[in-house]
C-alpha cells in the first residue's frame, strides 16, 4: 500500500533501503515513520542531509515538500548513498506548563540500479568420426564464424565458446564420438554502447530485445541443421549436428559500474546495483571488484 502511494517511510530503529532505477525519480522519502504520519504534529521541522553531508534544501535534482518529504529527480548512480533526515517537533500537554521538544533521526540508504541485461548460454552436440581429428577444431572455428555472421547486425556476438570430444555409448547407436559444444550469445559486441547513448533510459530494454532476437536466430540455425540432414544428404557428413541436442539457458549480466553483492542487493536480488565505494566494475560481470581508492558509487575503473 505504501508503494502505491509512492512513499517510503522512515524507521528510527534501522536504516531503510530504497532502490531507484537510473534516470527516474525516487519515491517520496518521508521524514517520519508510518505511525507518526497518521497523527497531529506540532511545530514540525525537517533537515535533510545528503551523502556528502550537506543540506539538501535548494539543491538541484531535489524536490522537498513542506511536510518533510524528499524526492530525488533524474537519479544517477553518483547520487547513491545515505540520506538522513532530522525531524523535530513539540509535544504540548494541557496538564503541564512546559513544552517538550522531540528530535528523531531517519536514515535512508538509496541505491541506483539498472535492470539486468541478458545473455544466453547455448549447448549443442555434433557427431564426429574420431576425437583426435584435426577437422574437429576447423569445424568449430567455422561454426563460430557462421553464428557470428548470423547475429552481427544485432550488435551481438559469440563469446566463451569451447568444445570437448567424448566417446558416447547408446543403445541405438552403439559407440560414437561426439563434440560437446558450448558458447554464449552476448549482447555487448563492439558498438553496443552507442545504441544505449541514444536511448539511455531504455538501454536494458533495447539490449534484451536484441539478444533475444539473436538467441532465436541461433536456435533457428540449429533447427535448420536437422532439416538439411534429413532432406539434402543421403549420407551425413563426417561431422554433423545431433538432433534435439540444442538447449539454451539465460544468464544475467550488469552494465559497467553496476553489480550485485549481499549488502547492496539484499532487498533487490534481481537488480544490478551501482558498485559501492571501494569497488568498481569495468565490464559486464555481475560482481563488483575491490578497489580501495574508489570513493564514489558506480565506478567503472580503479
Amino acid at each position: 500500500d505504501l508503494l502505491e502511494k509512492n512513499c517510503v517511510y522512515g524507521n528510527t530503529k534501522h536504516e531503510v533501503h530504497v532502490y531507484v532505477e537510473v534516470f527516474t525519480n525516487s519515491p517520496f522519502l518521508v521524514c517520519m515513520d508510518l505511525a507518526g504520519s497518521q497523527g497531529e504534529v506540532i511545530d514540525p521541522k525537517y533537515l535533510w542531509v545528503g551523502p556528502d553531508g550537506k543540506n539538501l534544501e535548494g539543491q538541484r535534482h531535489v524536490n522537498l515538500t513542506e511536510t518533510g518529504k524528499l524526492m530525488l529527480t533524474g537519479f544517477k548512480e553518483s547520487m547513491s548513498g545515505a540520506y538522513t533526515c532530522t525531524f523535530s517537533h513539540k509535544i504540548i500537554k494541557t496538564t503541564a506548563p512546559e513544552e517538550k521538544e522531540m528530535v528523531e533521526a531517519y536514515k535512508f540508504m538509496v541505491y541506483a540500479y539498472r535492470e539486468a541485461a541478458h545473455a544466453y548460454r547455448v549447448f549443442a552436440r555434433f557427431t564426429t568420426k574420431e576425437c583426435e581429428l584435426e577437422a574437429n577444431s576447423h569445424f568449430f572455428e567455422e561454426l563460430k564464424k557462421i553464428l557470428n555472421n548470423i547475429i552481427s547486425d544485432l550488435l551481438c556476438h559469440i563469446t566463451k565458446a569451447s568444445y570437448k570430444c567424448h566417446p558416447v555409448r547408446s543403445l541405438n547407436q552403439g559407440l560414437q564420438h561426439e563434440l560437446f559444444v558450448t558458447f554464449q550469445v552476448n549482447p555487448f559486441a563492439p558498438g553496443w554502447e552507442e545504441t544505449c547513448h541514444q536511448v539511455p533510459y531504455k538501454c536494458e530494454e533495447v539490449t534484451n530485445r536484441r539478444v533475444q532476437e539473436a538467441r532465436d536466430r541461433v536456435g533457428q540455425f540449429f533447427s535448420q541443421q536437422t532439416y538439411v540432414l534429413k532432406h539434402r544428404f543421403q549420407t551425413p557428413p563426417a561431422i554433423h549436428y545431433l538432433d534435439n541436442s540444442f538447449s539454451v539457458a539465460r544468464l544475467d549480466s550488469c552494465q559497467p559500474g553496476f553489480g550485485r553483492n549481499n549488502l547492496t542487493s539484499q532487498h533487490c536480488a534481481s537488480c544490478c546495483v551501482a558498485c559501492e565505494p571501494g569497488t568498481y566494475s569495468p565490464n559486464n560481470d555481475v560482481t563488483c571488484q575491490a578497489c580501495p581508492r574508489v570513493q564514489e558509487y558506480g565506478a567503472r575503473s580503479c
